[in-house]
């Protein structure tokens, strides 16, 4: 369960906020959702520019009536998911289960049941933050969700907050593998957004993904090679407004990745990951700049694809 959250006096009055935000029907969250969308596209163009580029350049067979229609309803999921994880605030396990469903956590329950942890590979695709938030619900085991610290020190506290609040160990990347090696013993879930973008002196992998080069983390392969996890993607589909069904396909079997440097999982990652926005790119987060950093020249590649 989550920690006891230590604010900050002046911090209180935006808590309030947004916890009483988060107790408002979806109804109405979703009516305050069209307005954020409005004020997303027409009025602060968000990241238009980079929103419009990526589409561009993934999709460069679409013209531009339909690169204008995926972008629109981009900026509409947004600001659905925007209050959506603010949900999380008050949201009931049973309520949660409804809207996210797991169509075949068998898969990962069965490594599981043998005493062994899984590793699962998300993305910021749908509504990223239900689908671990949403494992209590399906799995009796302890979920370990590893994300990058912010910088904010409320946001920090308060995403944490809503992130472990029904039940899952949000992990933060430095102390991933400390931890992993102290819990070896213990089956869990260990579930990574592996399509984040590296800082440029980190990347290790270059491969064409969407039409550009691009370099991914090799975390995967490392935890997989050093702990013989089994590796799982996960594909998430909106199946409605607020209602979501992740799916489970195996990458790897446990023990399968013996070196990580060949980078078997994170080749393996992209190619599904691809098929996925491909078949409903709007549900896909656009708005990172997730091509900001260029594949050297130098790169002879003999690591990347």
């Amino acid at each position: 369960m989550h920690k006891k959250i230590a604010l900050r006096k002046r911090d209180y009055p935006l808590w309030w906020l947004l916890q009483g935000l988060s107790h408002l029907p979806f109804g109405i969250l979703y009516l305050l959702a069209d307005f954020v969308y409005v004020l997303l596209f027409y009025v602060f163009k968000y990241r238009k520019k980079v929103v419009y580029h990526n589409l561009n350049n993934s999709f460069p067979d679409k013209d531009a009536a339909e690169i204008q229609r995926i972008a629109k309803q981009f900026y509409h999921n947004l600001a659905d998911i925007i209050f959506e994880i603010l949900k999380l605030g008050s949201i009931s396990t049973a309520d949660l289960r409804r809207r996210a469903h797991f169509q075949n956590p068998e898969i990962l329950q069965a490594y599981l049941d043998k005493g062994l942890s899984v590793l699962t590979l998300g993305s910021h695709a749908c509504n990223w933050e239900w689908g671990l938030a949403s494992s209590p619900g399906f799995l009796n085991f302890p979920a370990d969700g590893v994300y990058k610290p912010l910088q904010n020190n409320f946001f920090e506290q308060y995403m944490r907050f809503l992130r472990s609040r029904l039940g899952p160990n949000p992990l933060p990347m430095k102390e991933v593998l400390r931890h992993l090696v102290r819990h070896r013993q213990e089956s869990r879930l260990v579930a990574l957004l592996s399509d984040q973008i590296p800082p440029r002196g980190e990347i290790q992998y270059w491969t064409s993904f969407l039409n550009q080069d691009t370099g991914f983390y090799v975390g995967a392969d490392k935890l997989a090679a050093t702990f013989k996890y089994p590796v799982v993607f996960i594909k998430v589909v909106r199946r409605g407004r607020g209602y979501y069904l992740f799916s489970f396909e195996l990458l790897a079997e446990p023990g399968a990745v013996t070196t990580a440097e060949e980078y078997k999982v994170t080749e393996a990652y992209a190619r599904h990951l691809e098929i996925s926005i491909r078949e409903n790119p709007a549900d896909y987060l656009w708005s990172h700049r997730r091509w900001k950093h260029k594949r050297p020249a130098s790169d002879n590649g003999a690591a990347s694809k």
